[in-house]
C-alpha cells in the first residue's frame, strides 16, 4: 500500500476538515499516482470532497465505524480486517492512502512508499500527521526540484520502506 499527502513543516495536512492549501500542481500530482487505482479514505475525507462524493476514475474504500454510513459508488468497511481482507485482491502499489490524519496515523506503517508533497511553511493546521523524517523504517528515495504556487514553495518527495522496516513489518503487510 502507498500513502499520498501535502504536508507543512510541521507535518500539518488539514484545517477544519479542508486542505491547507490551493496547490494545483499537487492535485495534479495526486490525480497522476491516483487515477484508475484504489483509494481509501476515512469517512472525513469523503465528506470533504467536492460534493461529498467519490472519486472519479477509481476504486473508492471509506473506513468508517458508522454501520448505517452509505456512500454511492463506494465500498464501506467498518474495521482493520475487513480493509485489509477486501484490498488483499489487489496489488499493494495500485493501493493509495489518502486521509484523513486518523488513517495515516493509524497505517502509514502498513505503506512501502509515502509520496510526500512537502510544503515549505507553517501553515495553519488543525490535523497533523507523523514525522516520516524522524522514522527510521523510512527513507528518501527521491525529491523533486521546488515549485512556487500560490505564494507557497514546495517538493515532491517519495518516502520508501527501508529493508529494517521492511522486517519489522512483515507481519503488518496485507
Amino acid at each position: 500500500m502507498n500513502l499520498i499527502v501535502a504536508a507543512d513543516r510541521n507535518w500539518g495536512i488539514g484545517k477544519n476538515n479542508g486542505l491547507l492549501a490551493s496547490l494545483p500542481t499537487d492535485m495534479r500530482y495526486f490525480r497522476e499516482h491516483t487515477t484508475g487505482k484504489v483509494v481509501v479514505m476515512g469517512r472525513k475525507t469523503l465528506e470533504s470532497m467536492p460534493g461529498g462524493k467519490r472519486l472519479p476514475k477509481r476504486v473508492n474504500y471509506v473506513l468508517t465505524a458508522n454501520e448505517d454510513y452509505v456512500a454511492e459508488g463506494c465500498h464501506i468497511v467498518h474495521s482493520e480486517y475487513e480493509l485489509f481482507d477486501s484490498l488483499s485482491r489487489y496489488r499493494p502499489d495500485d493501493v493509495f492512502l489518502i486521509g484523513g490524519g486518523s488513517l495515516y496515523r493509524r497505517f502509514y506503517r502498513y505503506c512501502n512508499r509515502l509520496y510526500v508533497t512537502k510544503i515549505d511553511a507553517v501553515l495553519d493546521a488543525d490535523t497533523f500527521i507523523p514525522d516520516f523524517d524522524a522514522d527510521p523504517d523510512f527513507e528518501i528515495i527521491s525529491e523533486s526540484d521546488p515549485v512556487t504556487e500560490n505564494g507557497l514553495t514546495y517538493r515532491f518527495v517519495v518516502y520508501q520502506k527501508t529493508k529494517e522496516g521492511l522486517d519489522r513489518s512483515r507481519t503488518l503487510n496485507f
